[in-house]
């Protein structure tokens, strides 16, 4: 596997440092990313306390970053807004409900899927001036506030690397799932002065890329 969600909860290894049996490979471990990103954008914005998540929850991932982060939600003092996007008519829908549950934030959670709608979904937010956090930094780069990704090329090399291992007589289940090391924040300036959010100086800091 080159960018599996999270191998251990859905059930295809025992363990990251013991996969045993036949499968091995890269994980994107997104329940943990999926926090990271709320807590990023608490970060930038303190004073949102209602967050719209949108996810495609028949993904096996789906339901495990959301559990995540309603476990995450309470101690950054946020209330989640859950809504489950399986076409474009939902995404409508859900920033309507969005609308009337007062929300002021604005997360999604990592199924591909769903980046077929990231144009769709970028226009709603904007409109609505809704402070945003996504998994994929194309995201932030098509306007959206910030997006905290996996560098997916990096998992493609170290995949080459054991699939070279395997050929040449190692047992997959010796090879410990190897985890994301880099990971990228992406801030969207242009879309925070759009958005009247002032992005906090440290949290500039850290950022690997900036659009301005």
């Amino acid at each position: 596997m080159i960018a599996l969600g999270d191998p251990v909860a859905t059930g295809l290894v025992e363990s990251i440092a013991q996969p045993g049996g036949n499968v091995t490979g890269m994980s994107m471990m997104v329940p943990q990313l999926a926090v990271k990103r709320l807590e990023l954008l608490k970060e930038a914005v303190p004073s949102i306390s209602r967050v719209l998540v949108l996810s495609y929850l028949s993904d096996p991932i789906a339901p495990l970053q959301v559990a995540a982060l309603d476990k995450a939600a309470p101690l950054l003092g946020v209330t989640l807004f859950v809504r489950d996007i399986r076409s474009s008519a939902d995404i409508a829908a859900a920033f309507d409900a969005g609308v009337s549950e007062h929300v002021d934030g604005l997360i999604m959670t990592a199924e591909s899927v769903l980046l077929v709608h990231s144009p769709q979904i970028s226009d709603f937010a904007t409109r609505l001036r809704l402070p945003s956090v996504y998994p994929y930094a194309l995201q932030a780069k098509a306007g959206g506030l910030m997006a905290y990704d996996v560098n997916i090329p990096d998992l493609h090399k170290n995949a080459a690397i054991y699939v070279d291992k395997i050929l040449k007589g190692a047992k997959p289940s010796d090879l410990p799932i190897q985890q994301p090391a880099k990971l990228r924040l992406v801030i969207n300036l242009k879309a925070a002065k759009a958005l009247g959010v002032n992005v906090p100086n440290t949290l500039i800091g850290r950022a690997d890329e900036i659009i301005e």
